[in-house]
């Protein structure tokens, strides 16, 4: 049996459905539904989005007996219409439109009233009786066939336009005479034969055929192949063609034509929301040529009239229309029509574009009315939408400079002036100052200057990188890896690509939506977490299965955490409560101290100060899991740099500069990361970890003795790559913390785990599950280790990789569940296998990406764990995992 690859709808009659969408795309399989439910739709026919991987396979050829299918397609339409496609005086105009399976408004071609030419715009004028309109057609034909059809650039027409309404003294294009309008059509097509060296097409069929693999051929446009990327659409999908009669608004003032959302698409406000113009085609009114005009009356600002007042039978069919739309795909739709002479056509129907809000809003409102369910409500936010309503955002009425573009590393909005240091930062919000910190790139002794700033801009790093990590921990506004600036800390300014110097004081706005950098101060909009938001979380906690903590280092950041829904922080990072300025020399001294009881000496000071940190983030958590990390970071990050710095330790330790120095050269490491950190701290430097562990247990024992708490501490041991590591450090760790028990009479249990951090801690899963009761999965360093990649360094590459599809997408951004994914699996498997109850957890920032989230819900993990301002989206993408498990 032949493939069948064109599909006829129309005249009440209609060969493809709704179900259809992946072979129809949207639009046609939209246009076969509103044909078969009744809707007044012109006919026409769709050829499928098989036909355009065809296409492209057999380098832009058709299968055989393609033309005879659309041949008979064609003479079907006629015979609906009663006109001829090419008649000299009943001629049948179409339009020809592009339409994926997935809606990508603006970003392929179109072409309308394809069949034009000198012969049959003579049986249109006939026809019509108005001369004007149909010359009109025609001049509009030429314009965009030579454009989307012929490439020739579509300025050379829109300048003879202009000249020709300048010549005339007229503004509008409706103002222009038939006369002019015919003109115009001899001036464009000598145009087109003087640019392109040939003449404009006059055989209808030779038109058709050319929009077709236009159309087809748009699939791969620039602007395609981005929105493709930038909405995880996949390139072999492809697009369907839907080949239309022509309706016509630009016939006279009783036509129009007018897209309207059946909700406001902003505000998911359940009111009909939309635009016309009268005397006009569908492009004008997305062009912005003319100023259009509301819908109804509820929209007037009595400037323009609305379409119920000019036309109020169309309009109370249109309301109709509205409610039979929405009561039949259940959700908002975003339509097309046309009016002509009185007649309402229906052209396009589609699942609206919203805003984060207005989709919260219509999900809930929809459950209300009966129109859907609560599971269907939760599948109806995207989790990635809920950044928008949790972060400040930029006013979207506000004017804006753009000076520059990094990456979107922390979704919010953020102005200041500009400091180089995080110290300037903090002594300027001591002060009252909003400030943005500009740094090459950041490490963790910035960390009191980007609490201290508004938002972080760097000219390196990625979307992984420590500013990344730490700003989306804080929910700082963060703009990283922008390489558009070169930052100068001696003379205290930055430079953008065109030379324009910011200093020291200057004042600038930050997108860390969109990576944006925007030259002075540009107004805020506070989020609104509203009735519906807190609604829909309710149901989103009846169905998902995956728990969800937070990454959280302080009690702020756990209050932050716990209001957004935490169960629990699944990361505290300790490394960062050390870099405080009464601590790090300190930590400092113990690090270069000679012997143990040096060591021990220093991290005495240090121990009610860290005890003070675990009872807040207890406190904070009342009774929910805290999972905390034990010194993690490479040493050398601790260690003073500045001469000024070594003199200070020098003195404190009662040493001279010069011997400090040298302490100091012998501890740098040629590749830190893979150096002296994590467990192998612990193990050289004992000390430590004791110290830690003893704050822990002594801050959970004072809240359970004093204040009835129930805690269960989860002490995590970073970076093991071997066994016997942890089976030392445990047994360190257990002794500490029995003894702080004994001396405390408190009743506690605790838990000692690790981070699977490296690929041979996941493949000897079995092994180190005999020392660990709980396994949290360090996917930023496991996806290093995997790939051999520095993260912070990778963002000079991996976009080319992305940009070339070498990778599907940035490894650090979105879990490689193949590779990275895969020694998930192989480390969940093995360690249930010595220990069947194991609590399995993910850290890393994947924690808060939706489809790695998806993946942890697959593997059966117990949680995932995220910066607080993800927890809302975790939650979210958890409820869709299960939920779409249960549909499957």
């Amino acid at each position: 049996m032949a493939v069948k690859y064109v599909y006829f709808f129309g005249a009440g009659q209609t060969e493809g459905n709704g179900g259809m969408r992946n072979l129809l795309g949207g639009k046609g399989a939209n246009l076969a539904e509103m044909t078969a439910i009744g809707l007044p739709v012109p006919p026409g026919f769709t050829l499928t989005t098989e036909l355009c991987t065809e296409f492209y396979r057999n380098n832009r050829h058709y299968p055989e007996g393609l033309q005879q299918e659309v041949a008979d397609h064609l003479a079907r339409l006629e015979q609906a219409m009663e006109k001829k496609f090419g008649d000299p005086d009943n001629p049948l105009l179409l339009s020809v439109r592009s339409g994926s399976r997935a809606s990508m408004p603006g970003m392929m071609d179109t072409v309308l009233n394809l069949g034009l030419n000198d012969v049959t715009v003579q049986g249109l004028i006939a026809g019509s009786g108005n001369p004007r309109f149909a010359w009109d057609s025609y001049r509009r034909f030429i314009q965009m066939y030579s454009d989307v059809v012929m490439g020739m650039d579509s300025d050379l027409l829109e300048d003879i336009l202009e000249q020709t309404k300048e010549l005339r003294g007229v503004k509008l294009d409706t103002e222009l005479t038939a006369e002019d309008l015919r003109q115009l059509v001899i001036r464009f097509k000598n145009k087109v034969q003087e640019t392109l060296g040939r003449q404009f097409p006059s055989d209808p069929e030779e038109q058709l055929w050319g929009a077709i693999n236009a159309v087809f051929g748009s699939w791969m446009n620039p602007r395609a192949v981005t929105y493709r990327k930038l909405n995880n659409i996949p390139a072999d999908w492809g697009t369907a063609v839907n080949v239309q009669a022509m309706v016509f608004g630009n016939m006279g003032n009783d036509c129009a034509t007018g897209v309207a959302f059946t909700r406001n698409p902003s505000t998911g406000e359940n009111r009909f929301f939309g635009e016309f113009l009268l005397n006009a085609q569908g492009e004008d009114v997305v062009a912005g040529i003319r100023t259009p005009q509301p819908i109804d009356k509820a929209s007037n600002d009595g400037h323009l009239p609305s379409l119920e007042e000019v036309m109020p039978a169309c309009y109370e069919q249109l309301l109709q229309i509205r409610s039979t739309l929405e009561q039949h795909y259940r959700d908002m739709q975003d339509i097309e029509f046309t009016i002509e002479k009185d007649h309402l056509y229906m052209l396009q129907t589609r699942n609206g574009k919203r805003t984060a809000k207005a989709a919260v809003k219509i999900a809930v409102d929809m459950v209300l009315e009966g129109l859907i369910s609560k599971q269907e409500a939760v599948l109806r936010v995207a989790p990635e939408q809920l950044d928008q309503l949790l972060h400040p955002s930029l006013d979207p009425k506000a004017d804006k400079d753009v000076v520059a573009t990094g990456l979107p590393a922390s979704p919010g909005a953020a102005s200041g002036e500009i400091v180089f240091s995080a110290e300037d930062a903090e002594e300027a919000a001591k002060l009252g100052l909003k400030v943005v910190l500009v740094r090459i790139e950041t490490s963790p002794e910035d960390i009191h200057g980007m609490h201290a700033a508004q938002g972080i801009l760097t000219a390196r790093g990625g979307m992984t990188s420590h500013a990344a990590v730490v700003a989306r921990g804080m929910g700082k506004c963060c703009v990283a890896g922008c390489g558009g600036i070169k930052v100068d800390y001696k003379a205290q300014q930055f430079t953008d690509e065109s030379g324009q110097v910011f200093k020291r004081g200057d004042v600038i706005t930050l997108d860390g939506s969109t990576g944006e950098v925007m030259k002075g101060l540009v107004p805020t909009v506070e989020p609104e977490l509203t009735g519906d938001f807190g609604q829909l979380m309710e149901w989103v906690d009846e169905f998902r299965r995956l728990r969800v903590r937070a990454n959280a280092d302080t009690p702020n950041d756990a209050a932050v955490a716990r209001q957004f829904g935490a169960e629990g922080i699944g990361l505290c990072r300790t490394e960062h409560m050390f870099f405080e300025a009464d601590r790090i020399m300190a930590v400092r001294e113990m690090i270069l101290a000679d012997d143990v009881e040096g060591r021990k000496r220093a991290l005495s000071k240090i121990l009610p100060m860290q005890k003070g940190d675990f009872l807040g983030l207890f406190q904070e958590m009342k009774g929910l899991p805290v999972t905390i990390r034990l010194l993690d970071p490479p040493l050398h990050e601790f260690l003073p740099h500045t001469r000024r710095e070594i003199d200070e330790l020098a003195a404190v330790m009662n040493v001279s500069a010069e011997v400090l120095q040298q302490k100091v050269d012998h501890l740098h490491e040629v590749n830190p990361m893979l150096g002296h950190r994590g467990c192998r701290l612990g193990i050289t430097f004992p000390e430590i970890y004791d110290m830690q562990v003893q704050a822990i247990m002594e801050a959970a024992c004072t809240l359970v003795r004093e204040e009835n708490y129930e805690i269960v501490p989860e002490i995590m041991i970073p970076l093991v790559g071997h066994v016997n590591e942890l089976k030392l450090l445990r047994n360190r760790a257990s002794r500490v913390a029995d003894e702080v028990v004994l001396r405390s009479g408190a009743k506690i249990d605790y838990l000692i785990g690790t981070m699977i951090e490296l690929p041979r801690a996941a493949l000897t899963a079995h092994e180190i599950a005999e020392e660990a009761e709980f396994f949290s999965f360090g996917t930023n360093d496991l996806t290093q280790t995997t790939f051999g990649l520095s993260r912070d360094d990778a963002g000079k590459f991996l976009p080319f990789y992305v940009q070339r599809e070498l990778l599907p997408c940035d490894p650090f951004v979105m879990l490689d569940q193949s590779g990275v994914g895969e020694l998930v699996r192989i480390g969940c498997e093995k360690g249930r296998q010595t220990r069947p109850n194991i609590k399995l957890g993910i850290c890393g920032e994947h924690g808060g990406e939706p489809s790695s989230i998806i993946f942890c819900h697959r593997l059966g993990l117990d949680y995932v764990s995220c910066s607080p301002y993800r927890v809302p989206i975790a939650r979210l993408a958890a409820a869709h995992a299960a939920l779409l498990e249960k549909k499957a």
